[in-house]
């Protein structure tokens, strides 16, 4: 149960348009709180990438966003990735009236990201709802259904921007990820898998790499929170060049 109105404030609208498919299953809701089916053992799949399984990992995660792939409509609208894309407008206009903001966050690589995030949102063909947040600590495991996603923020766009929240985790253990090698492993396992465009997975992880990290700065958060996201954003920048 959620205290304040945030990003998981319509979980349960989310979690109904999907019915079950690749997520938990809501039993009931109201805005801020979600009764789920209670799932056994629940363990999430943090420990597979962390104990060297981290194909497997990736893997399982390609499965659940491929059965995710035909959700329903949220009774209420939610938002799109455009309008997630103005933390960066955000971000660079504190940056002008406090250029010390630039030592966290380069001012340079926040527009390259801005505008590799609209040119990407603008030229979007297929686009549904998407989890959102589709990464390792909200995918549990249920001895009878299997791999299942829990909390969802709920975003439309197209697939390919889904990838990118689980290329920049598990964030405790950002070596593992932020390597050219990792990224270009988990990279052809969610193409192959998901027959999407390699380019534009990168682009959006990058893009979106940078955007997690302002979001961490404007919500308080120490270095240790974003620049995980932030180290996977450089390895990706040189991989676009």
């Amino acid at each position: 149960m959620l205290r304040a109105p945030g990003d998981e404030w319509h979980a349960g609208e989310i979690l109904e348009a999907f019915d079950g498919k690749g997520t938990v299953r809501v039993l009931a809701y109201v805005p801020g709180a979600v009764l789920m089916e209670r799932l056994v053992p629940g363990d999430s799949l943090v420990p597979r990438a962390l104990e060297g399984q981290d194909d497997l990992a990736t893997e399982i995660i390609a499965d659940v966003i491929r059965r995710m792939s035909q959700p329903g409509l949220p009774a209420v609208p939610p938002a799109t990735v455009e309008q997630w894309g103005t933390g960066f407008d955000r971000y660079l206009a504190a940056s002008a009236s406090a250029p010390a903001r630039d030592a966290r966050v380069p001012v340079s690589l926040v527009e390259r990201a801005r505008q590799t995030y609209r040119n990407l949102s603008e030229t979007q063909l297929h686009t549904r709802l998407l989890h959102g947040d589709l990464q390792h600590y909200n995918i549990l495991f249920d001895s009878g259904r299997g791999w299942v996603a829990i909390d969802p923020k709920g975003v439309v766009g197209e697939v390919e921007y889904e990838v990118g929240a689980c290329l920049r985790n598990p964030v405790e253990q950002p070596e593992l990820f932020a390597t050219r090698s990792a990224v270009e492993r988990r990279l052809r396992i969610f193409t192959e898998e998901l027959s999407l465009d390699a380019g534009r997975v990168l682009e959006w992880a990058f893009s979106q790499a940078v955007l997690s990290a302002l979001w961490s700065i404007e919500d308080g958060d120490g270095e240790d929170h974003y620049q995980p996201a932030l180290k996977l954003a450089e390895v990706i920048e040189l991989l676009l060049e």
